[in-house]
């Protein structure tokens, strides 16, 4: 009788991998509409054509620009005006402490948020001006120079103050791009923070007071609570999430939802920070499942020795 077990063997695999490599991909791109990624290029915004100086973009910064009125730059001393419960009430959500802005953003979104910001953020849908509805940021008009110069200088201040690109950790990434409208359960995050381990309960309970007050601002200002992010990478895929990061109108035309304006480098931290949340386990995991499969290499490699010992005078 002929050996059949080789065959069968070769059947199982490719039925596995047609499931794996075919069908379940399918199956993603009908529930979910494929957006091709614009490799973070924003190219609908104006290129940077000034180079700016940082000692004068501080001084706009601080002065004129009037940015740390509503923003904290922590790094060079300046804290916020107020705390994040009573920002998001004044402006619906918590203005970003821009103290790492410089290496979180691209320069060319950071340039057309200070003098757009409805435009640089894809809400213009939401936020008219022709019919009265501004953004709560104050588009920067200029001080007096010509407006580009002054933009550049503040990019370039930002730039200066903030870590190297690739000193951006996927927490640093993102907490500043994701976390003051979106929660991670799974990693105590909250919108106004990570919960600390309290001693007392009534401290835990007025900490929970502050962020159910953060988010009824927040939904005010959203039109609804955004979603807690401890799952999305497992559940939508890093394409999805990728993609809706860097232009969430290609995936759902009307959202309220911004365009973060990260740049490539940042976007793939704030990925690595989901996953890492999604499964925290997922190290460990990665290095057990290597030692598992050299096992069952090793494994079925005695298996079949073994097999053809006991069998040999069979067939």
């Amino acid at each position: 009788m002929k050996n059949k077990e080789p065959l069968i063997f070769i059947i199982v695999v490719a039925f596995t991998l047609l499931t794996y490599w075919l069908v379940e991909p399918f199956a993603h791109s009908q529930m979910h509409k494929h957006v091709e990624s614009e490799k973070f290029a924003y190219a609908d915004l104006p290129a940077v054509t000034k180079t700016g100086v940082a000692a004068t973009g501080k001084e706009l910064v601080t002065g004129a620009a009037a940015c740390t009125g509503c923003h904290a730059i922590t790094k060079d001393g300046l804290p916020a005006a107020m705390d994040a419960v009573t920002a998001a009430g004044t402006y619906g959500v918590n203005p970003p402490d821009l103290s790492n802005a410089g290496a979180l953003y691209d320069a060319k979104f950071l340039s057309d948020l200070i003098k757009n910001p409805a435009h640089a953020l894809k809400v213009e849908h939401k936020f008219d001006a022709a019919k009265g509805k501004m953004h709560p940021m104050t588009p920067f008009a200029g001080a007096g120079g010509e407006i580009d110069q002054e933009v550049a200088d503040i990019v370039a201040y930002l730039q200066s103050i903030a870590v190297k690109p690739e000193e951006v950790t996927p927490k640093m990434a993102f907490e500043n791009a994701c976390g003051r409208c979106h929660a991670v359960g799974y990693e105590k995050w909250t919108q106004i923070g990570e919960k600390p381990a309290f001693k007392f309960q009534k401290e835990s309970l007025a900490f929970d007071i502050k962020v159910l007050e953060y988010q009824e601002s927040l939904t005010k200002y959203m039109g609804k609570l955004p979603p807690d992010l401890s799952m999305y990478i497992r559940s939508r895929g890093e394409h999805f999430i990728s993609t809706f990061i860097e232009n969430p109108q290609a995936h759902l035309e009307g959202t309220a939802m911004p365009r973060v304006g990260v740049t490539a480098h940042t976007a793939e931290k704030v990925i690595e920070y989901l996953e890492d949340a999604g499964d925290t386990k997922r190290a460990e995991r990665t290095a057990t499942g290597k030692n598992v499969m050299i096992f069952i290499v090793i494994f079925a490699i005695f298996a079949l020795l073994w097999k053809k010992q006991v069998w040999r005078d069979l067939h």
